[in-house]
């Protein structure tokens, strides 16, 4: 209600005074109508083809980077996930069709999404209600934004931008990580002094050069950005947990999901992690339920190959968990490294999140304390608590 509020009032104080005369600068007259169609106008032989397939291809990186992590942002909200491959086709079918109607570069802003989101808006029927209001904007009320002053839309987009600094992720990025820090403030200070391509550029440079070399960069691609994630059984009459893949005579253990995570947990891969673990619940629970074993209590991560994590891995470790917790799961860890252990204790994750009760030196403790249990809450009755047994 701010920004309208302040667009209305100072519209009209512009208007009862006559501020435009005395230097105040308004938005003016704006044209009638809508757009035409533009596909006529489509010229592929231009001198300047060069220009705007560069600017293009860096407006659509940026563009389809904040789509996804707009999206990514509010399939939390409402747990849902989101294909980021399919996302990308959405985007670009759209741009192409809107190309031939002079529309606007088609994302998903944040600010659009955000009033959705507020406003209970749950399917695509609340963008064709947008659609029209503004096709109804632009055909009947645009001789209202005459006396609009420029200085009232500025400060909006002022007041917007402050909000977007968030310091204290700062502070935690400092406590955490500080070479992320260092990666954030470059960010920070290319996109405030530069522009968003120029920040973005300093960041992804920075993290390049200090942590990996070009020869490495292969390896990053095939190894840390899809890292092999596999379901662990038990192999019989052992503590053994191994890949149910490689030791099919292996078993499961009832109740229980076994996850391994074979790489370290870096910002390449931790989307990909957690949509990876996500779908593995998923299809742990529906084979559960069509073959009529124990519902999923337990979901182990097996971390014994996880070195490092920095703020994107931690980030989607607490995803993770609110997963979990919404499907009323325990997440247990097994045997996470001394490097990621110190992480995940700065961030407090162990502390306020998992609970330091659940992390266990091997899968076979976890795997032992996870069953008794459940065990426990299968034999003691309902009116007792088995936690406080325990």
């Amino acid at each position: 209600m701010a920004p309208l509020t302040s667009v209305i009032l100072g519209s009209l104080l512009v208007y009862l005074t006559h501020a435009e005369r005395h230097g105040v600068q308004v938005i003016g007259n704006l044209k009638k109508g809508l757009n035409p169609l533009s596909m006529s106008d489509l010229v592929f032989t231009s001198p300047y083809m060069s220009t705007a397939l560069k600017t293009g291809l860096i407006t659509g990186i940026i563009a389809l980077a904040e789509g996804v992590a707009v999206g990514r942002s509010f399939a939390m909200f409402k747990n849902y996930n989101i294909d980021g491959n399919k996302e990308m086709i959405a985007f670009g079918m759209m741009n192409i069709v809107g190309s031939l109607t002079s529309c606007y570069l088609t994302t998903g802003p944040f600010s659009r999404s955000a009033v959705n989101f507020n406003a209970g808006c749950k399917t695509i029927v609340s963008n064709i209600v947008m659609a029209i209001a503004v096709m109804f904007t632009l055909l009947f009320l645009t001789p209202l934004f005459y006396y609009t002053p420029l200085v009232v839309l500025s400060s909006i987009i002022m007041v917007a931008m402050l909000g977007f600094i968030d310091y204290q992720a700062a502070i935690h990025l400092w406590k955490v990580d500080k070479f992320d820090f260092l990666v954030c403030m470059s960010a920070y200070f290319g996109v405030v002094f530069g522009s968003v391509e120029i920040g973005l550029v300093i960041a992804v440079s920075i993290y390049f050069i200090a942590e990996i070399t070009w020869l490495s960069i292969a390896r990053l691609l095939l190894f840390v950005s899809r890292p092999r994630t596999a379901v662990k059984g038990n192999i019989p009459n052992s503590m053994i947990y191994r890949n149910t893949e490689q030791y099919p005579y292996s078993r499961t253990v009832p109740g229980l999901l076994i996850l391994e995570i074979d790489a370290p947990i870096y910002f390449v891969n931790a989307g990909y992690l957690r949509e990876r673990i996500t779908r593995w619940v998923d299809e742990e629970e529906e084979r559960v339920k069509t073959s009529g074993e124990n519902s999923l209590q337990y979901v182990i991560l097996d971390m014994s190959a996880v070195g490092n994590i920095d703020t994107s891995g931690i980030s989607m470790m607490e995803e993770i968990k609110k997963i979990m917790d919404r499907r009323e799961l325990k997440l247990v860890l097994a045997n996470p490294k001394g490097e990621a252990v110190k992480k995940l204790t700065r961030s407090k994750f162990i502390c306020d999140n998992l609970g330091k009760e659940w992390m266990f030196l091997t899968v076979g403790e976890a795997v032992e304390a996870s069953s008794y249990m459940l065990h426990t809450l299968r034999t003691v009755p309902a009116s007792k608590e088995p936690w406080n047994n325990v």
